[in-house]
C-alpha cells in the first residue's frame, strides 16, 4: 500500500533496493518525506537490453556479430562462460556449424542439463539445439513403458537419452562419428544401459537393427523425406513415426507421406524458423499394409 502510494506521488527511488531491518521495512525515496528516517541504500546496477541469443549450457549463441553485445551478455549472465557467433548455417554430411568466439573462454564445448539429464556437447563437431526440449518431453509422455525405439538421427543423444526412461531399448543412429562419441559419453554420464549407439547412415539402419520398433524419431528437418522409406521399414504396423520437417505449409509433406501405408497423420506446429518457414512434426501411425516401393 505504501509503495503504491509513493509510486503514485513519483517519490519511490527505483534505483535502490527496498530492504528490511528488524521489524521495519525501509523504502528509498527521491526526496524528503515528513517523519521519514534518513539512511543509506544500495543502488541497483543499470540494466541493459541484451541482444537476442540462444542459451545452451554455459554458452550463448548470438544471431549477430556483436562483440560489445557479447561482452554485455557475459557480464550480466554469470552462469555463462562463452558467447559464440554462428558464421554458417548447418552444412555438410555431419550437420555442423562454424562458430567464432565473441567473448569469454575459447571453446565450443559445454555441459547442458535438460529435465535432470546431463549432456556433454561440442557445437563445432555435432549439431545440438535446446529448442526441442518440449518435444522430447511430449513424446516421452506419449510413450508406454517398454517400447522399442529407433532414433535415426540421434546426434549427441537428447531424444534417445530422454526416451530411455520408458523404453525397453533405444537404438540411436548417427553418421557423424564425433556425435556418436559424445552420445556414448552421455549415455555413460546418465548411467543408462538401454541405449545402443549405432554409427551408420540412417538409410542402412533397417539392415543393421534387428526387428521393428514401436516408435521412430526422424529429427533431420532439412532433409528427412529421403529417409522415410527406411523409417517405414523400421516401424512395426500400428507403430508411430515422428517426422520433423521445415515447411511453408502444414500439408507440404502429406502427399509423400500418404504414398506409404499410413493409418493416420497428425501435423503439429513446433516453432517458427523464418518469416516464411516453420518447424512441424508429423505424427504418423503406420498402417497394416506392407511397405511399398517409392
Amino acid at each position: 500500500m505504501v509503495r503504491r502510494h509513493l509510486i503514485a506521488r513519483d517519490i519511490l527511488d527505483r534505483s535502490c533496493r527496498i530492504r528490511a531491518e528488524g521489524e521495519y521495512l525501509l523504502i528509498p525515496v527521491t526526496r524528503m518525506v515528513s517523519e521519514a528516517v534518513c539512511g543509506d541504500f544500495e543502488c541497483l546496477p543499470e540494466q541493459k537490453d541484451l541482444a537476442r541469443f540462444e542459451h545452451i549450457g554455459g554458452i550463448a549463441i548470438m544471431q549477430d556479430d556483436d562483440p560489445a553485445g557479447a561482452a554485455d551478455i557475459l557480464s550480466m549472465r554469470p552462469g555463462l562462460h562463452t558467447v559464440l557467433y554462428a558464421e554458417s548455417a548447418v552444412t555438410g554430411l555431419f550437420r555442423t556449424k562454424q562458430f567464432r568466439v565473441l567473448a569469454g573462454e575459447d571453446t565450443t564445448a559445454t555441459e547442458y542439463i535438460e529435465y535432470g539429464r546431463r549432456f556433454r556437447i561440442d557445437l563445432s563437431v555435432a549439431y545440438f539445439s535446446a529448442r526441442l526440449s518440449g518435444e522430447r518431453q511430449r513424446i516421452l509422455h506419449l510413450m508406454n513403458t517398454g517400447e522399442r525405439v529407433v532414433d535415426m538421427f540421434a546426434g549427441v543423444g537428447p531424444f534417445a537419452i530422454t526416451l530411455a526412461e520408458k523404453a525397453s531399448v533405444v537404438f540411436a543412429g548417427d553418421i557423424n562419428p564425433d556425435a556418436v562419441l559424445l552420445m556414448t559419453r552421455n549415455i555413460s554420464l546418465n548411467r543408462l544401459r538401454n541405449v545402443i549407439p549405432v554409427l551408420s547412415d540412417a538409410i542402412h539402419l533397417p539392415d543393421i537393427i534387428p526387428g521393428q520398433a514401436v516408435r521412430i524419431i526422424m529429427n533431420l528437418p532439412l532433409d528427412t523425406i529421403p529417409f522415410l522409406a527406411a523409417a517405414f521399414r523400421l516401424c512395426r504396423p500400428g507403430g508411430m513415426i515422428h517426422l520433423y520437417a521445415l515447411v511453408s505449409a502444414e500439408d507440404e509433406c502429406m502427399n509423400t507421406i500418404h504414398a506409404f501405408p499410413v493409418r493416420s497423420v497428425q501435423p503439429r506446429f513446433v516453432r517458427s524458423y523464418s518469416p516464411d518457414r516453420f518447424h512441424v512434426v508429423y505424427d504418423i501411425i503406420k498402417g497394416d499394409d506392407p511397405v511399398q516401393d517409392v
